[in-house]
């Protein structure tokens, strides 16, 4: 085990690596200004001397070999530098938004988790009928329709129709709801389709038989040996989606206007912020690494004939 998260750990200072040099090379080919961004105002005329002497305050003026190297050095010191809007330090920014993406993901997660393991389980103990069916339908519709569509709708529905529930903005559990429903419901399709058929594969296992034979209660047989085998292949697939999740998070916060990781980021783009995109990006992506490698460790507790990195079934 120690093998395989050193060996995770080395995965990630490459990934951080690549995503640096690829996110910095994309800013640098991106069409816009960012330095007449900044100085982009209505009322006060911005001369060259301005702009020439802020591109030079900003190292533009370097060349990109030179950007890139000062960028990766500060980068290596854990130093993201500076939003060129607020003038706060990017790591600061990135942690006065993180809370409210990180309640907007466990929301979601737990509308998935929800209705994946109701539809899910129902599907798997009453195969090929009503319930079996009605499952597929509604797993076809929830993978079919779009993120952005569904929250309209809800929107429209929950907060227009029957005004029970904000639309947007944040500040009480009222306004989670909707942005949770809106990125959990599409996700929860896909992962109860996901956990019926590795519950069906797990029935047909000898060891479910011998736990049949030994008069175990079927509720018992689910809990304790069938549930377990069938959400490995769920706990790999949300390694692998949990990078999609974060993009949808992206749609789902600026349809609720909701003040997390994905506004900040989409707010950065328009205004040429190129740290704070950067910063994004990095951080993103150190998650995806570090929420595989906690998958990874949990097949050993789901599954203990499972051994890691390397060791030997005893």
């Amino acid at each position: 085990m120690k093998k395989m998260i050193l060996s995770r750990l080395w995965q990630l200072m490459i990934v951080l690596f690549i995503l640096s040099l690829a996110t910095f090379i994309l800013m640098k080919l991106a069409p816009g200004d960012p330095v007449r961004t900044i100085l982009k105002t209505d009322e006060v005329a911005v001369t060259v001397t301005e702009e020439e002497a802020l591109r030079a305050e900003l190292g533009f003026d370097q060349p990109l070999l030179i950007q890139y190297g000062q960028w990766l050095f500060r980068l290596i010191q854990l130093d993201l530098g500076h939003s060129y809007i607020s003038q706060k330090p990017v790591i600061k920014e990135i942690g006065s938004r993180f809370l409210p993406t990180l309640y907007l993901t466990l929301g979601g997660l737990a509308v998935m988790l929800f209705l994946s393991f109701i539809l899910g389980t129902l599907a798997a103990i009453y195969h090929q009928r009503l319930i079996d069916h009605v499952s597929r339908i509604i797993a076809f519709l929830g993978a079919s329709v779009p993120t952005f569509w569904l929250g309209l709708l809800l929107i429209y529905w929950f907060s227009y129709k029957l005004d029970l529930l904000p639309s947007f903005g944040s500040g009480s559990v009222q306004h989670l709801i909707l942005p949770s429903l809106t990125l959990g419901l599409g996700m929860s399709a896909v992962y109860a389709r996901l956990l019926r058929a590795g519950l069906l594969e797990s029935f047909t296992q000898e060891y479910i038989r011998a736990a049949r034979a030994r008069g175990l209660g079927e509720v018992s047989i689910l809990f304790r040996h069938s549930l377990r085998a069938a959400l490995l292949p769920v706990m790999t697939m949300f390694g692998m989606s949990f990078g999609a999740l974060l993009g949808g998070s992206v749609v789902v916060e600026n349809l609720f206007s909701w003040p997390g990781l994905g506004k900040m980021v989409v707010e950065a783009i328009l205004r040429r912020d190129y740290p704070v995109i950067q910063g994004y990006i990095l951080f993103t992506g150190a998650l995806v690494v570090i929420v595989n490698l906690v998958v990874d460790l949990s097949y050993r507790f789901l599954d203990p004939r499972i051994r890691l990195g390397g060791e030997e079934s005893r």
